[in-house]
């Protein structure tokens, strides 16, 4: 293999390598939107847009800040459940909404703590 014919390979290696990685940039952004629009068309009504709950139904119910270190501090899991199966006065959403919408707010009410 000439030297030519080695840089076009590096090129090409990089090139491909930099598209993969912008590919996945966009998927993260993507999910992250997915996660926003779930949780806007499904749980701000509650929770109120921000996730802080100071909506009229959530303070009526007394639903938690999802900033709250409490809600932080729970396990993927244990949000999963509650998504899923609801808590008290809350719905629960398994037949409304498949394990990846669920993950996708989950990861949203993860970003929501990261900002508080």
């Amino acid at each position: 293999m000439n030297g030519q014919t080695l840089i076009r390979l590096t090129r090409m290696a990089l090139l491909v390598s930099m598209v993969g990685a912008l590919l996945l940039v966009v998927s993260s952004v993507r999910a992250q939107e997915t996660g926003e629009s779930l949780f806007k068309g499904k749980c701000a009504m509650c929770h109120g847009a921000d996730g802080a709950a100071k909506t009229t139904m959530g303070e009526k119910l007394k639903i938690p800040d999802l900033h709250s270190p409490d809600v932080q501090k729970m396990s993927d899991a244990d949000l999963k459940t509650i998504i899923g199966k609801g808590k008290d006065k809350m719905p629960g959403y398994e037949t409304k909404l498949s394990k990846e919408q669920i993950d996708l707010l989950v990861g949203f009410i993860r970003d929501l703590g990261k900002k508080h």
